[in-house]
């Protein structure tokens, strides 16, 4: 492998892209473990919006989490067919639903700042951060945060 002299110099890291409602997210690499289609989503009684459901994963259960929800945005309006990001989390395995998966990146930690003043509370409660890209913005998503839906009642 050849590596440019510059690029010694600049630590990486390693992101899962995912758009939801027009927004690059970043999820960072060693915590996604597949990619799947949520199919058969079982209803949770008593559940947060946030929970979109339980589903069987090649033999295990999984929690479905909606990330539109939990980020407050509204409902998916194009009619296409959402993805899920598989995320083991203390034992358990969850399914981040997301409007499409993007691309693996490699970043440079020095294009990375911390979360803006100016984003919403919602948001920043979740979100790690921001890495600068040639076409805008990558949020990361801070995935412990996200699972943890105690501020809304339930523990995840």
């Amino acid at each position: 492998m050849r590596v440019e002299g510059n690029d010694l110099d600049q630590a990486t890291e390693g992101f899962v892209t995912v758009v939801t409602g027009g927004q690059l997210f970043g999820l960072r690499l060693e915590r996604v473990r597949d990619v799947f289609v949520p199919r058969g989503l079982s209803q949770v009684p008593l559940a947060p919006p946030e929970v979109a459901g339980l589903l069987n994963l090649r033999g295990r259960i999984v929690t479905a989490i909606d990330l539109r929800r939990r980020l407050g945005l509204p409902p998916r309006e194009d009619g296409g067919a959402p993805v899920a990001v598989g995320i083991e989390e203390r034992g358990e395995l969850y399914g981040l639903i997301v409007d499409r998966v993007g691309d693996v990146l490699r970043l440079k930690r020095s294009s990375y700042e911390p979360n803006p003043v100016n984003l919403d509370q919602r948001w920043a409660k979740v979100c790690a951060g921001v890495h600068r890209l040639d076409h805008g913005l990558m949020v990361v998503l801070d995935v412990d945060k996200v699972l943890d839906l105690s501020d809304l009642g339930v523990a995840a």
